[in-house]
């Protein structure tokens, strides 16, 4: 069967879109859809599929933590070794957009400079600060999960709604600036953007002992504010912005987990 569209949502999604949400969000090694000049469907309607390759993202650092689990090492140890697979397996693309993102906001007081300072490879005070932070909460959070034994459920909803929300990121903001990957991605459709909420939806129903209506605010209130901010300081989304805020409402969701799980 070729890649036809499949109905759904009231419009046509493809069965490539996952590969390329993989190959877009992701470093595995997949064999990435061709480009088709001729086609007037931007990448961004792939964007439905973005929760999915959080799924996939989670299911892999789940496995590896369960191998630290079955060799015997400490919580601690095996929130080291789960953070550590999911910057490989995406490249620690969603770090470097959050570091970026401190250091552009923070460290600019033009748009334009803003934006000079996002672009640019070197990470300042403002980067490595987020940073830090970012990984000692979701460290402290998978440790946490871990101890609780409701690991799998945890790791997979933060990672699954986390980027459905990037989603709705790059459907409300408009593009700060043509070039750049989210330049090239475009905006996602409507539709796109209400099938990654579905997903994310899902995932954060299925979040354990944590109430959906206050998972559901905190990443209301988060993605409200990224947005707020993002058109404040740079006057739209770019792909820097995407990855910070996924990083965010992630930590968001942890935070809520820390909060239901702790004594």
């Amino acid at each position: 069967m070729d890649d036809s569209d499949i109905k759904g949502f009231g419009a046509a999604f493809r069965r490539s879109d996952l590969t390329m949400a993989l190959g877009l969000l992701t470093r595995l090694p997949l064999p990435y859809p061709a480009y088709d000049p001729a086609s007037t469907r931007p990448a961004a309607h792939a964007a439905w599929a973005y929760p999915l390759a959080g799924l996939v993202i989670a299911v892999i650092a789940a496995l590896v933590g369960g191998i630290a689990q079955g060799l015997g090492l400490p919580p601690i140890a095996q929130a080291v070794i789960v953070l550590l697979a999911l910057i490989v397996t995406t490249g620690a693309m969603h770090e470097d957009g959050l570091a970026d993102c401190a250091d552009g906001f923070w460290g600019g007081w033009t748009r334009e400079r803003r934006l000079e300072i996002m672009k640019d490879s070197q990470i300042g005070s403002y980067g490595v600060i987020a940073l830090v932070l970012s990984l000692l909460l979701r460290w402290a959070a998978i440790s946490l999960v871990i101890e609780q034994g409701v690991f799998w459920p945890a790791l997979i909803g933060a990672a699954v709604l986390s980027r459905g929300a990037m989603v709705a990121v790059m459907y409300q903001l408009p593009l700060a600036r043509k070039g750049g990957l989210s330049g090239q991605t475009g905006r996602p459709s409507g539709t796109a953007t209400m099938a990654a909420g579905a997903l994310g939806l899902v995932a954060a129903l299925c979040l354990p002992g944590v109430s959906f209506l206050w998972v559901l605010a905190t990443t209301g209130l988060i993605l409200l504010g990224m947005a707020k901010l993002a058109k404040a300081k740079i006057g739209g989304q770019t792909g820097d912005v995407l990855g910070a805020s996924q990083q965010i409402t992630e930590i968001g969701v942890w935070l809520c987990l820390i909060a239901a799980h702790s004594p």
